[in-house]
C-alpha cells in the first residue's frame, strides 16, 4: 500500500494490441498528471520511476458476447500478456466498474470500437462501465493522452442513454471544455453537436410538474437527477425550448409574485432567466436576494445575479460584493468566481480582482477562498 498512500498521484494504465501476435497486449503505467509543464518537471523530478502495483480487471467483448471478469495485477512499466478471445473484432475493456484508483487508455482501434460498441447497444456495457469510459476519455483528452475527438465521438451514443451516471460524467467534462472553446471562430459547431446529442432526451424527459397544492411531483432520485442534468444541459448550450420555458418560469414568479419554480430546477431558471431577459429581472432577482432569510435560497439567487450578459451589473455586482452589509463576506468569493464563469464577466472578474487585491488581501476569507478555487 506504500505505493498508493506515499508516492504522489495515481497512474494511468494504456493498453496495446500487439500487431505482431495473437491474443497478445502490451500494458504500461505511467504517472497520470493533467499540467503538460508538470509532466516534463515531473521527468526532470525522476517521477517517472513512479510504479504502482495496479489490479487491472479487464473484459473482453464484441457485438454479441462478453467475457468473464479477469484480473492481472500489473507491476512494472511494461508487459506483455495474452488475453483468451481476443481477435480482431474484439474491444478489451479495462478497470471494471471502475473499482480501481486510476485511469486506463487504449490505442485508436480498441476506442473506436468501444464506440461502435456504444453506438450499437451501449447496455452492453453496464452503467458504471459507460460513466467511466466517458470520464476517462475526456481526463485523457484534456491531460493530452488522447485526441480531443475521441470523447466528442463516444458520447455520440448519449442520445440513447438513460441513466444519470453518464450523462453526470458527460456533463461534468463538457462544461470546462465549453469555457475553453467559447472564444474560438467555430464554437457553435461544438454547441450544436452538443445540443444535437440532448434535444431527444431533453423533449422526452421534459420539466418537473407541480401538483395543485405546489409540491412537487416526485418521480425516482436518479430519474429527478437526470432531468436536472439534462435541463442544465439544453439552457447552459442554448436550447431555445428550455430558454423559452426557463423565462415563462420566472415571468410568472415576478407578475404573480408567487414562487412556482420546482425547487430542483430553480438555479437553473433563475440563472437562464437573468441571462436572457431585461434589467427589470435583474433587479427583482437582487430584492428576492435582500428579502429572504433562506440560507440555500440566498445562495442560489446571488449566484444567479452573476449569469447577466449585462456588463454594467456585472460590475455593479462585484463592487457591492465588497460591502458586507450586502453581501457577507463568506458569500462574496462566489461572486467573483461565477462572475469569472461567466464568458461576459471573465475579464471584468479579472480586473476587478486585480485593482482589488489589497481590499481582498485583508480578508482571511477572500485570500483562503481564492486560494483554494485556484
Amino acid at each position: 500500500m506504500d505505493q498508493w498512500t506515499l508516492q504522489m498521484g495515481y497512474p494511468v494504465i494504456t493498453i496495446l494490441g500487439n500487431t505482431t501476435a495473437e491474443n497478445r497486449i502490451i500494458i504500461t503505467q505511467q504517472h497520470f498528471i493533467y499540467d503538460i509543464s508538470a509532466k516534463t518537471k515531473a521527468l526532470k523530478l525522476q517521477n517517472s520511476s513512479y510504479l504502482w502495483q495496479i489490479p487491472l480487471t479487464i473484459v473482453v467483448g464484441n457485438r454479441s458476447h462478453v467475457s468473464s471478469e479477469a484480473i492481472i495485477w500489473v507491476s512494472n512499466k511494461s508487459e506483455h500478456h495474452r488475453i483468451t478471445y481476443l481477435d480482431k473484432g474484439s474491444w478489451l475493456l479495462g478497470n471494471i466498474n471502475q473499482t480501481g484508483y486510476f485511469r486506463v487508455n487504449y490505442d485508436l482501434r480498441n476506442w473506436r470500437l468501444l464506440i461502435d460498441q456504444l453506438i450499437r447497444n451501449h447496455e452492453v456495457l453496464s452503467v458504471s462501465n459507460r460513466a467511466g469510459l466517458i470520464d476517462d476519455a475526456f481526463s485523457l483528452a484534456r491531460a493530452g493522452y488522447l485526441p480531443q475527438n475521441i470523447p466528442l465521438e463516444i458520447i455520440r451514443y448519449l442520445s440513447e442513454e438513460k441513466d444519470f451516471l453518464p450523462w453526470h460524467a458527460a456533463s461534468r467534462a463538457l462544461y470546462p471544455l465549453d469555457k475553453l472553446l467559447d472564444r474560438m471562430e467555430n464554437y457553435n459547431v461544438f454547441n450544436e453537436y452538443i445540443l444535437k446529442q440532448v434535444a431527444t432526451t431533453y423533449i422526452k424527459l421534459g420539466w418537473p410538474k407541480n401538483n395543485f397544492n405546489g409540491s412537487l411531483v416526485q418521480a425516482s432520485y436518479q430519474h429527478e437527477e437526470l432531468r436536472r442534468e439534462v435541463i442544465m444541459l439544453a439552457c447552459s448550450f442554448g436550447n431555445k425550448h428550455c430558454h423559452q420555458q426557463a423565462s415563462t418560469l420566472i415571468s410568472d414568479w415576478i407578475s404573480s409574485n408567487r414562487n412556482r419554480i420546482p425547487l430542483n430546477v430553480r438555479d437553473i431558471v433563475y440563472c437562464t432567466g437573468v441571462s436572457l431577459l431585461d434589467e427589470d429581472v435583474w433587479e427583482f432577482i437582487w430584492m428576492k436576494f435582500h428579502s429572504t432569510t433562506a440560507v440555500s435560497e440566498k445562495k442560489i439567487l446571488l449566484e444567479a445575479l452573476t449569469c447577466s450578459d449585462d456588463r454594467n451589473l456585472l460590475n455593479r455586482l462585484l463592487n457591492l460584493s465588497l460591502n458586507s452589509e450586502v453581501v457577507l463576506d463568506q458569500d462574496a468569493i462566489d461572486v467573483i468566481i461565477h462572475v469569472a464563469r461567466n464568458p461576459h464577466g471573465r475579464d471584468l472578474a479579472w480586473k476587478f480582482f486585480r485593482d482589488k487585491w489589497k481590499i481582498l488581501n485583508t480578508s482571511k476569507i477572500y485570500s483562503q477562498d481564492i486560494l483554494f478555487h485556484g
